[in-house]
């Protein structure tokens, strides 16, 4: 038998030497302004629906932070048509499974059925564009749902709360400060009118993507979504999303937050660095290999060959960056310092490593890989219906085109060791950093809780 690593590897092979065949991506918009994106799949009688609203924790009013992750519960209180927490019953009952999600930029709906059930939920997902109805009781509700589930991600989890408070010295102008989930204090204020006023004026065709993905034919799918989207009413709300932007920094900002409940202390740092831009992914692409150079495997990547083998300061070492947005992004380094060594020196050691990687540039056989790894990983996504629907819908909702969800396999093979140093001399400057330290306070027991795995920056709350 052959071993399953050279199985793997001849795939591997032979998907990156054949040419990437783009899936048949069909778009139109309706007369009502609704954007729609059919993409065909005919291997397995299923279909993904996914409607993406462009608008989220990013645009919320201010003072009603977590207004855009609450009326996301809220939609699925009902209609005229569908009673209350039905929705989800009626796709389960014809064998099929939905859910929603917001971040900064947008906030998504999808169901997952066999494509001879598209229309039903179609039509469902229509009906509960333009027709929620909620109560006071539903209100109240939810905002409770809602308050317990920040108790339990967030405010339980010493390493979410950094994350939050870094995120909030990041940003001091953009509104990407502002948790997805919403302050706690502004959580509580909100109320049925302010749910009402968001949905009416930003639920609207002529403000979402809709993306059908899998057993589909684009002449049906345009017939029904002229069927059931068609007749619903624009909003004359929707404006440029233009947002205040940062002013420059000007020196490094640093967090340390000392809690009981921590059980390893670790560092995060994070940095402001540029997103995919419309028709210019050159240095998203390049910051996407840096990221897998230095910290995407904890074996073979720069910093966990430097911090944990060489210098063996650390147990854990990675980076991390998804320049999807409308605006700045960040670049992360995580480090957990190994037991007895103290944060100030595994810093230290982790900013070494920094200095050396950009004197001397990235080992070319390694580039060659992660080049690689990344393109099969790009490619591979293109084998799951939910993750097309997905990749569509996400960078047209940040202001990307087709185009460049098409060329972005591209962008990522054309990364040179160049562009690799450019990227970390641009982003890898401590004046544009937050660095954060979680620690325990002095004097508190060693174990007080199980060990928590350093928490990155959450894009997205369901």
């Amino acid at each position: 038998m052959m071993h399953r690593d050279l199985v793997r590897g001849a795939a591997l092979s032979l998907a990156l030497a054949l040419p990437v065949a783009a899936e048949p991506v069909t778009t139109f918009t309706l007369d009502n302004g609704l954007d729609v994106v059919v993409i065909e799949d005919h291997r397995a009688p299923v279909v993904v629906q996914m409607i993406w609203y462009r608008v989220g924790a990013a645009d919320e009013p201010a003072g009603h932070s977590g207004i855009a992750h609450f009326l996301e519960h809220l939609m699925f209180k009902g209609t005229e048509k569908v009673g209350p927490n039905q929705f989800s019953a009626i796709v389960e009952a014809q064998g099929g499974d939905d859910n929603a999600f917001t971040s900064w930029d947008y906030t998504a709906y999808f169901q997952r059925i066999a494509a001879d059930r598209l229309e039903l939920v179609m039509e469902m997902e229509a009906d509960r564009m333009r027709n929620l109805r909620l109560t006071e009781e539903d209100v109240a509700t939810e905002r409770q749902v809602i308050l317990e589930e920040r108790a339990q991600r967030t405010d339980s989890s010493p390493g979410s709360l950094l994350s939050e408070q870094m995120r909030a010295a990041q940003f001091l102008n953009n509104p990407y400060a502002i948790p997805v989930i919403g302050w706690r204090h502004e959580i509580e204020a909100l109320d049925r009118e302010d749910a009402l006023s968001y949905y009416e004026r930003f639920y609207a065709p002529n403000n979402a993507t809709l993306i059908i993905a899998g057993d589909v034919q684009p002449d049906a799918v345009k017939a029904l979504a002229e069927k059931h989207y068609g007749p619903l009413e624009p909003s004359d709300g929707i404006a440029p999303r233009t947002r205040p932007q940062e002013p420059p920094q000007l020196a490094e900002r640093r967090i340390a937050l000392a809690d009981e409940r921590v059980s390893e202390p670790y560092l995060i740092r994070t940095y402001l660095a540029p997103e995919r831009d419309p028709g210019n992914q050159k240095d998203a692409a390049a910051l996407t290999v840096l990221a897998e150079l230095l910290g995407g495997n904890g074996q073979t990547s720069v910093m966990a060959r430097a911090l944990q083998f060489d210098a063996q300061v650390a147990v854990y070492a990675s980076a991390f960056y998804d320049g999807t947005s409308i605006d700045d992004a960040t670049f992360g380094l995580v480090v957990v310092p190994a037991p007895g060594v103290e944060l100030q020196v595994a810093e230290a050691e982790m900013d070494r490593v920094l200095a050396d990687f950009l004197e001397t540039g990235p080992d070319p056989a390694a580039l060659e890989r992660i080049r690689t790894q990344v393109r099969a990983a790009d490619i591979y996504a293109r084998d799951d219906v939910n993750a097309l629907a997905r990749r569509y819908g996400e960078a047209l909702s940040v202001g990307l085109s087709q185009a460049d969800v098409d060329t972005w396999d591209e962008a990522l093979s054309a990364v040179t060791a160049e562009d690799v140093v450019a990227a970390a001399r641009k982003v890898l400057d401590r004046r544009n950093a937050v660095t954060g330290w979680l620690t325990r306070p002095e004097g508190a027991p060693a174990e007080v809780a199980a060990p928590e795995a350093p928490v990155e920056p959450a894009g997205e709350t369901e």
